[in-house]
């Protein structure tokens, strides 16, 4: 008799969890209200402003922001989400407040697939993260190990130019071999040698590196239910999302171990790589840091994801814009080819003498930062902003592609004119200049720009220096956007190229 229950209770299961959902909410909202909260757009009950995100969030941010301020407040469900559109209220947070916002949100993702974040990029802040931003500034990614890599970087540069002279007549896909040009670098930068893929031990299927590391940046760019309202998260679990993400974990751990294995096992040649220099520090205790295997696995997951999909994002958006603005294009053609000979591939000592250059690239990553909201952050502690008042444990979004657009610090801020940085020259992206932070700023910026800077420099140079690039007959060039942690051109770039006459 009792079994004639089950389908009525199950039929009340929704019911049950509406209802509770319901009072959860009620008692949050019911909770006194500080003295004077940021603006916020009016929210639905249970979701907040979830329903106002779109597909491309950065771009409904900056929508919302114009209707209520270059600081303003949304509710995620239930939890706080404070977004940041200006380059004064950038400003405030990552420099003036600089560490009351430098810790991270918990990140379940980034929980499964980075050994506990035991990386740099999603540790909270604390001894540990300063220990392993050390071991990355100091170690890692110092100008003199940057420079030990620049053999590393002309080379693969120069095999990228030699497919595209061997394609003949054929399509390119520019895309692609941007993908494998960055891919190949920090592969090389990082594990001493290039791997045709990831996984295979024990057995298993073996998959290239691309997809592997775009399945990984798929899936740190998904907005997480569970991450805003705990006892949600058996809805990922239902969904796969959770699942996906272990199996890419230990699919990714498998890898990383046989590369730690191999380099314990190999007698030392020639320059070290960044598996080299971490069981070094481990070895040795470098600085009384005592090193773990899983962190060392971490960061250099970290340095895969961030300085594959970043760079290659930059390089994509920096030759679509070229290729839109043709008069760009050949004033850069015109710059890169009175330094370097026709004969001759660019080298790393040319780039200093190319202005225009860098003055194309940083338009284009005020126009498209590949993280368009950069890494979020959260407040360890009430604190005034801008004379609101913001809670502790508020999530902090910084909206990077919106302040890129603020009319307060750029003229005609939709259009492309590298120009603007050739009269001035003191705007940079290496986070001082709240105006153009692609890459963050403050104790949590990127410590890989000077890495990525110079890969995103050679590859322009060498790919204008050598071709004159078209778009096939009748096909028109497309900007639509896909969004993931990076945000790529959602098509790719098909182009002939003509190599230039010697």
């Amino acid at each position: 008799m009792h079994f004639s229950l089950y389908p009525f209770i199950f039929s009340l299961l929704p019911l049950f969890l509406f209802l509770v959902f319901l009072l959860r909410w009620l008692s949050i909202t019911a909770r006194p209200l500080h003295k004077n909260p940021p603006p916020s757009p009016r929210k639905l009950p249970l979701i907040g402003n979830l329903h106002q995100m779109g597909p491309f969030p950065h771009r409904s941010l900056h929508s919302l922001s114009q209707a209520h301020g270059p600081l303003m407040l949304l509710h995620f469900t239930t939890a706080p989400v404070l977004v940041v559109s200006s380059t004064a209220a950038a400003r405030d947070i990552l420099k003036t407040h600089d560490l009351i916002f430098s810790n991270r949100p918990k990140s379940t993702i980034g929980n499964i697939i980075l050994y506990g974040v035991k990386d740099v990029v999603f540790s909270p802040y604390g001894e540990y993260w300063r220990q392993m931003k050390s071991i990355c500034v100091l170690q890692l990614l110092s100008n003199k190990r940057v420079q030990s890599f620049r053999d590393v970087r002309e080379e693969e540069t120069a095999l990228m130019i030699e497919k595209i002279s061997n394609s003949g007549s054929n399509v390119v896909n520019l895309s692609k071999l941007i993908v494998e040009l960055t891919a190949s670098v920090v592969c090389r930068a990082a594990l001493g040698r290039k791997y045709d893929g990831v996984g295979g031990r024990g057995g298993g299927a073996r998959r290239g590196f691309k997809e592997v590391l775009g399945k990984a940046a798929e899936l740190f760019g998904v907005l997480d239910i569970g991450d805003f309202v705990p006892w949600l998260k058996w809805v990922n679990r239902v969904n796969g999302l959770y699942g996906r993400a272990e199996r890419l974990a230990k699919e990714l751990d498998e890898f990383f171990e046989g590369v730690v294995e191999e380099h314990e096992g190999r007698e030392r040649k020639g320059g070290q790589d960044f598996v080299d220099v971490l069981l070094e520090i481990q070895r040795e205790n470098v600085d009384g840091i005592p090193l773990q295997r899983d962190s060392i696995k971490a960061l250099i997951l970290d340095i895969f994801v961030a300085g594959t999909d970043t760079s290659s994002a930059t390089i994509e958006w920096v030759m679509t814009k070229l290729l839109k603005h043709p008069q760009a294009m050949k004033k850069l053609q015109a710059e890169v080819r009175l330094i370097a000979q026709p004969n001759q591939f660019v080298t790393e000592d040319d780039l200093d003498q190319m202005p225009y250059l860098k003055a194309v690239i940083k338009e284009t990553l005020r126009l498209h930062p590949p993280l368009p909201l950069l890494v979020p952050r959260e407040s360890t502690k009430d604190i005034q902003v801008m004379g609101y008042d913001v809670t502790a444990e508020t999530r902090v979004i910084v909206n990077a592609w919106s302040i890129g657009r603020d009319p307060a610090s750029w003229d005609e801020p939709e259009e492309f004119r590298p120009e603007r940085f050739l009269n001035n020259h003191s705007i940079d992206f290496r986070g001082h200049d709240f105006e153009l932070i692609p890459f963050g700023a403050g104790r949590r910026g990127c410590p890989g720009i000077q890495f990525a800077a110079v890969v995103n420099e050679l590859a322009v140079a060498n790919l204008v220096h050598k071709f004159d690039f078209a778009l096939p007959d009748g096909v028109e060039l497309d900007e639509s956007e896909v969004f993931g942690l990076a945000v790529h051109k959602k098509l790719p770039l098909l182009l002939f190229a003509t190599p230039l006459s010697c």
